[in-house]
């Protein structure tokens, strides 16, 4: 799942928030770009100058152009992880995670220029679209690894206050994929060709984590390109709490 909502998270510092509104800044301006141009036709230095920083800063947030095209919100996947594992334990799994997603995407009519826009980039430049699903995979596997967590932490009291912030451990520790596994690696890509450190020791989650995190994912992306064709219709919350609805049911047939 990789989610797209351009927003400033809350919390951190300030010189944090200043850096999520310079890669927000950087990344809207490759995708406007790259819909006006065509993803080929841009340059770093073009999209350093429209949103205003140098080059240099260019590189500080991105490994190549390519990553400002598919990488729009890098710590969009972190923060649902986050909430996903603090929502309450009486949750269930799907419950939790649409409560996760849902405060995430709160913002997303707001984007909805911005996501269209996305969308026709990547379908009109095929390597970037593989790209995009490639930091899907990243996300969903992530997602997968915090969901098999959570349900651990039902079993085990000592995980769960760990989960749910009341634990001593350092977070920094718990590897997750939006960090680098090398010292020269970009904060925040999704990108990376070798699995970071304690990725192979790590057992990988049982079905039930993985097959949640891949239906969460298809979730967003049917429920944003629904709302896409049709925004006068229905709102994205509306559009997106139906697809839940039908998950949590069972997916029945419609009425006829």
């Amino acid at each position: 799942m990789h989610i797209m909502t351009g927003k400033d998270a809350a919390g951190g510092g300030l010189r944090e928030r200043k850096k999520r509104a310079t890669r927000a800044a950087l990344a809207e301006a490759a995708v406007r770009l790259a819909a006006e141009h065509g993803a080929d036709q841009v340059t770093v230095e073009a999209i350093s100058a429209a949103a205003g920083v140098s080059v240099r800063t260019f590189f500080n947030y991105f490994d190549s152009r390519d990553d400002a095209f598919v990488v729009v919100d890098a710590d969009a996947s972190e923060r649902v992880r986050q909430a996903f594992l603090a929502a309450p334990p009486e949750l269930p799994p799907l419950e939790a995670l649409r409560e996760a997603l849902a405060a995430e995407l709160r913002e997303a009519e707001r984007q909805h220029e911005l996501w269209s826009l996305h969308a026709r980039v990547l379908r009109s430049a095929p390597h970037l679209l593989v790209r995009n699903l490639g930091a899907q995979m990243a996300d969903e596997s992530g997602l997968a690894e915090a969901i098999a967590r959570r349900i651990r932490a039902g079993d085990d009291p000592d995980d769960d206050a760990m989960a749910s912030g009341g634990g001593t451990a350092d977070p920094e520790a718990v590897p997750h994929r939006d960090q680098p596994d090398t010292a020269g690696a970009r904060p925040g890509s999704h990108l990376e060709t070798a699995p970071p450190e304690g990725d192979a020791d790590r057992a990988a989650p049982e079905l039930y984590p993985r097959l949640l995190a891949a239906v969460a994912g298809t979730a967003v992306r049917v429920s944003v390109q629904h709302w896409c064709e049709r925004p006068d219709e229905l709102s994205f919350a509306d559009v997106f709490r139906e697809v839940f609805d039908l998950l949590a049911a069972g997916l029945p047939a419609p009425a006829r």
